[in-house]
């Protein structure tokens, strides 16, 4: 799994999933920072990459129109630094189990101090 995260994220998330044996790039490194969110997420499906964002609207919009993607991992919460890094580790762990999420969406929210999944499908199937 190669996973490209967002400029919206830290970039200490890229080292985080290289920890895990993924290969992680930061939008920044690859002198994309200030880019579009149709040429980011061009950047990701053409390299098989999970894009990580907490920009869902933009993203969302944009991996409904294509057929097939390598996954779309949504940071809900809008939070400091050491919250998102948990929240990315509690993802790399779920994805660790479930495997790659080809044509999936998971988002990864907070209720409380409780980490919490949603995985849907998109585009979807109906």
């Amino acid at each position: 799994m190669r996973f490209l995260i967002d400029e919206c994220l830290t970039i200490q998330l890229v080292g985080m999933a290289n920890d895990h044996g993924y290969e992680a790039h930061h939008v920044a490194h690859l002198q994309m920072a200030g880019t579009k969110d149709w040429e980011v997420a061009s950047h990701a499906w053409e390299n098989d990459f999970v894009l990580v964002t907490n920009n869902s609207a933009d993203f969302l919009e944009l991996y409904a129109q294509r057929d097939l993607h390598s996954g779309l991992l949504i940071v809900i919460p809008n939070v400091r630094l050491e919250l998102q890094k948990h929240l990315f580790a509690a993802a790399l762990d779920y994805l660790a189990e479930s495997g790659e999420p080809i044509n999936q969406v998971l988002e990864i929210d907070l209720d409380g101090d409780e980490v919490i999944f949603s995985v849907y499908e998109l585009p979807g199937s109906g």
